[in-house]
């Protein structure tokens, strides 16, 4: 009998351009328009904001840290300890929330114009057009044998990529380390092992998820690709093509009416597709490919204008829409639906759930634990004494000075400590508190109160109810 014949090498090449497409080198073109000016300035806010923020001061030190080491979160007044977790937990809720909210109305609005995946690429092109110039320029400098010319052109451009990617990765660091330090550090060459891993670790992060992968990270790495059309429905604005407008295409004078030769309005220059930063041809439909940045309609407003023919050939606009003519009033009635709605109400009450506790939140805790070595014990002037472990925290900028006081039996007192306890700015103390009554008290368990005043601009009072043990 013959042995069954093996898969062929064509096979496997073919189920490996099932599984991945090999990759051909996009050549984005670049454009102007309105779109693009709003990815511009979406790269100036996100970045002066990330690049500056952890250089501010506050009241002596860093005004946004995140201090993993004493894990504290300072973001500029305000002190976050690891007792406030849930304001993490409500800013994540509120994220997403937001995210799903902006999704099902328009799109992928912060792929196309926040995520920083789309702003550190947009930069990155922006220096190799300056470097090596526009999509035509770049074409045939890589087509050509390498020379002293191209060598130069593709150095500085790394140069460029590599520099600006470690400040990004400083940058970030920056933000768990005070940044003050590390640069000091840094221009000493005397980082810490972690510091140096990360900052060299985001740099590279940075320097090949923007200078080459680009739109692989869109297309098979970003999770949110995959499962954006669960949030999607045919009322929500997407980046379309008109093709009932469009079709059929044709190449045409200007001026000349395209209807009068049998055309559509799309002269099938293929402009939208070389400014696409992942490659597609709006024109074939929705894809997940497709960031929703808006360049195709920036493209095609142009070669409307040019061919003095009304815009909007691709715009912003919905399935329903398109398919049935409605004008922009339409669109826009038919927008507020259900599920708008819903995602709106939640994220209003996840964000005033939010502000609410933040503004009702004491910047001091305090936690009364009973010292279960000794329940009660005899102590001079016939008294019995019950101690405590007072565990302090100051969450705030502001050194007080701390006082306790007792009720809830005949002559509780509190014989230390007496007077005030200093109480350093965002600090954690551990005090002993004696507490006692006369000896003459019916034994028994009791509650008993015990009030924390911290005195300061803003005085606050912390009552806290214990046991008090009388054998």
């Amino acid at each position: 009998m013959n042995a069954p014949e093996g898969p062929s090498p064509a096979d496997f090449q073919a189920t490996e351009e099932i599984l991945y497409e090999a990759r051909r080198k996009i050549y984005a073109r670049s454009v102007d328009g309105f779109f693009a000016t709003m990815r511009w300035a979406m790269v100036w806010f996100t970045q002066i904001i990330f690049y500056g923020l952890p250089w501010l001061r506050w009241d002596g030190r860093q005004a946004f840290l995140l201090d993993l080491t004493t894990r504290k979160f300072y973001f500029f007044g305000l002190i976050l300890w690891p007792q406030d977790v849930i304001f993490l937990a409500l800013l994540l809720i509120i994220s997403a929330y937001g995210l799903f909210l902006f999704t099902a109305i328009a799109g992928r609005l912060f792929c196309g114009y926040a995520c920083p995946q789309t702003v550190y690429t947009e930069i990155f092109m922006w220096i190799e057009s300056k470097v090596e110039g526009d999509r035509l320029a770049r074409i045939r400098l890589d087509n050509q044998p390498m020379n002293a010319r191209k060598f130069a052109r593709k150095a500085i451009k790394h140069g460029l990529w590599v520099a600006l990617s470690l400040w990004t990765g400083f940058t970030f660091v920056g933000y768990f380390t005070p940044i003050h330090r590390l640069l000091i550090d840094t221009a000493a060459l005397s980082l810490s092992g972690w510091e140096t891993f990360w900052i060299l670790f985001y740099g590279f992060a940075t320097y090949g998820n923007a200078g080459f992968m680009r739109e692989q990270v869109c297309k098979y790495m970003c999770p949110y690709a995959r499962f954006q059309s669960v949030m999607f429905d045919r009322d929500t604005l997407i980046v379309s093509y008109d093709s009932g407008r469009g079709e059929p295409r044709g190449k045409r004078k200007r001026g000349v009416d395209p209807r009068a030769q049998g055309k559509g309005d799309c002269i099938d220059c293929s402009i939208c597709v070389q400014v696409c930063p992942t490659g597609i041809d709006i024109r074939e439909g929705l894809q997940y490919m497709c960031i929703g940045c808006g360049a195709c309609a920036d493209a095609c407003d142009q070669v409307m204008d040019k061919l003095q023919t009304p815009r909007g050939l691709i715009r912003y606009s919905s399935e329903n829409a398109i398919e049935y003519g409605w004008n922009r009033a339409q669109q826009w009635r038919h927008l507020l639906r259900p599920r708008i709605v819903i995602y709106s109400l939640i994220l209003l009450v996840m964000v005033g759930i939010f502000v609410g506790g933040l503004a009702m939140r004491k910047p001091l805790k305090v936690n009364v634990m009973r010292d279960r070595r000794v329940l009660a014990r005899e102590v001079g002037e016939g008294y019995l004494e019950n101690v405590y472990q007072v565990q302090l925290m100051n969450a705030s900028n502001q050194a007080r000075t701390v006082r306790f006081s007792a009720q809830g039996m005949p002559g509780l007192r509190i014989e230390n400590p007496v007077g005030a306890v200093p109480l350093p700015a965002s600090t954690n103390l551990l005090r002993a508190l004696e507490v006692e009554v006369p000896d003459t008290t019916h034994s028994g368990i009791y509650t008993i109160r015990i009030d924390t005043r911290a005195d300061g601009a803003d005085p606050i009072v912390v009552s806290t109810n214990t046991t008090f043990i009388v054998p």
